[in-house]
């Protein structure tokens, strides 16, 4: 039970049975009775929380969000100010000390509600003791933890960089979202030269940020360090393989996110949490120092709350001779249109028809793709055959060491045969030719996912289903080799989404300068 001590301050009259709701929530909280507090919050849609994650707007998404949470911290309430507005409404501020350290402020908006048998949370504002780092986000921190190797400024001067923990950073082992691996991982002598590009230009690294473990998923769930935030979709999944990069830029922590796209890792967490993030052609960036997944389709790319910034990052790396222009003409595939799902396909037609419009595209066409009934399939065999191949030694010398999800992606990878994946390999070279004939050049227009983010209290099911659908899109991009660049222009019920831009090899800079007149 929370130990009760008396209002520090009231003002006003202090209406009967207040004092016991506030007391009653606290003990609920304590001992993580969902029933009760479900009960202490108004039912409705209007209801609030909010905290420095975001806001949650109605009864039934802050009860999802507890759901998930898994129990607040333990603290100590060390003073109770009361400010009775009416017989109906008081306001409580309550200062809290957690057993962790630091001292927390909790507002609430108490209100009688005759259908609720008693007084409730109408609003609530959560402030918890600042923390040192969210590690959920970042491995390591720093101020800069490594600073520019420019003197000079150049294009990012001032840009801070969240490196996703696969890329070799100079001095730091990688740990690849695995605890007993990141043990075993040597400090590396340099930089990959993806980072050593972006240190160049100017900028300096924030810290090394968290990833899906083998950045195997496109979730961004990792049982062993917990799941980074969604910076605009408070209780929801921040996309991976990219998700701790993602959700520091989306939080402000940093400005670049340093990050690979194999089957979606960039272009996924961007669509969730309303970022640009750009997977380049394939082979276009540097890979070395870069912990493999499956090399026929691993990409280093970015993800930045802006294209300016996407713009300098992607040009301080890009070779200016392996790029082009393009022609911007804009197709749509309506068999991938129909792939996301009903609301999705609204957004990115209504999308369309305003950038149509207002004349910064020309009339949209539609393309035939042909038949890609296989391409799916291949492009996941071929996948699991190279990760297994590369990770697959030390899966088997630690044994339960990965997350259910993952273990059992990895199990299937490891009874790939070598003539299924020599097969698959054939369907996807001819697949390649296909879609290059059928492009001809041609932007593709497509949802970045298949949906918006699902709530972390998602049924694994769901978010299984979510992913097999989003990436039946985001393959395409590595069977070509193509650039793919998730603009955050569309939007589903107050949620961010992805509109994907996917272009002829080489078009990467191309992408983003007819991207950002979309958005002004």
């Amino acid at each position: 039970m929370a130990e009760r001590i008396p209002p520090t301050s009231v003002t006003g009259e202090l209406p009967d049975g207040l004092i016991d709701a506030f007391w009653a929530y606290e003990n609920a909280l304590l001992t993580n009775d969902l029933e009760a507090l479900d009960a202490a919050f108004a039912p409705g849609d209007a209801t609030l929380r909010g905290d420095a994650g975001g806001l949650l707007v109605g009864h039934d998404r802050i009860s999802s969000f507890r759901g998930a949470r898994g129990g607040a911290p333990v603290r100590t309430i060390t003073s109770i100010h009361v400010r009775v507005l009416s017989h109906e409404y008081a306001l409580i501020v309550s200062e809290n000390e957690p057993r962790s350290g630091g001292r927390g402020l909790v507002t609430q908006l108490w209100a009688r509600h005759a259908d609720a048998a008693g007084w409730v949370v109408e609003s609530a504002q959560v402030a918890g003791a600042p923390a040192a780092m969210n590690t959920a986000i970042w491995r390591v921190l720093g101020n800069p933890l490594v600073a520019p190797t420019t003197s000079d400024g150049g294009a990012l001067d001032g840009e801070t960089v969240a490196v996703k923990d696969l890329f070799d950073v100079r001095g730091f082992a990688v740990g690849a979202g695995i605890p007993e691996y990141l043990s075993e991982a040597m400090p590396a002598d340099a930089n990959a030269p993806a980072l050593a590009a972006l240190l160049a230009a100017g900028a300096s690294v924030r810290g090394i940020a968290q990833t899906d473990e083998f950045a195997y998923s496109i979730a961004g769930k990792n049982v062993h360090y917990g799941t980074p935030p969604n910076g605009a979709v408070p209780g929801a999944i921040p996309g991976g393989s990219s998700s701790g990069p993602a959700s520091a830029v989306a939080t402000g922590h940093a400005s670049i996110a340093l990050a690979t796209d194999t089957a979606g890792s960039i272009r996924v967490p961007a669509s969730y949490q309303g970022l640009w993030g750009l997977r380049t052609t394939h082979g276009a960036v540097d890979s070395a120092g870069l912990l493999p997944l499956a090399p026929s389709f691993d990409t280093v790319g970015w993800l930045t709350r802006s294209a300016p910034v996407l713009r300098a990052a992607a040009a301080s790396t890009l070779d200016a001779e392996s790029q082009q222009p393009v022609d911007a003409q804009f197709v749509i595939s309506t068999e991938l249109l129909f792939a996301a799902d009903p609301a999705m396909q609204g957004a990115l037609v209504d999308a369309v028809g305003r950038l149509e419009a207002t004349g910064l595209v020309g009339e949209v066409g539609v393309v035939d793709l042909g038949d890609t009934s296989g391409f799916f399939d291949a492009f996941r065999t071929v996948q699991g055959a190279e990760a297994w191949r590369q990770h697959g030694e030390w899966i088997t010398t630690h044994p339960g060491v990965l997350a259910s999800d993952v273990a059992s992606r990895f199990e299937t990878a490891s009874t790939i045969t070598e003539e299924q994946e020599s097969g698959a390999r054939e369907v996807l070279a001819a697949a390649r030719t296909q879609l290059d004939e059928a492009l001809a050049g041609r932007i593709l227009l497509l949802p970045s996912t298949a949906s918006t983010a699902p709530s972390l209290t998602a049924d694994p099911g769901e978010i299984d289903a979510a992913r097999a659908a989003t990436l039946a899109l985001t393959c395409f991009a590595g069977i070509g080799g193509y650039p793919a660049l998730s603009v955050p222009l569309l939007e589903v019920e107050g949620a961010p989404a992805g509109l994907c831009l996917m272009g002829p090899r080489g078009s990467d800079l191309a992408l983003i300068d007819l991207a950002s007149t979309f958005i002004p």
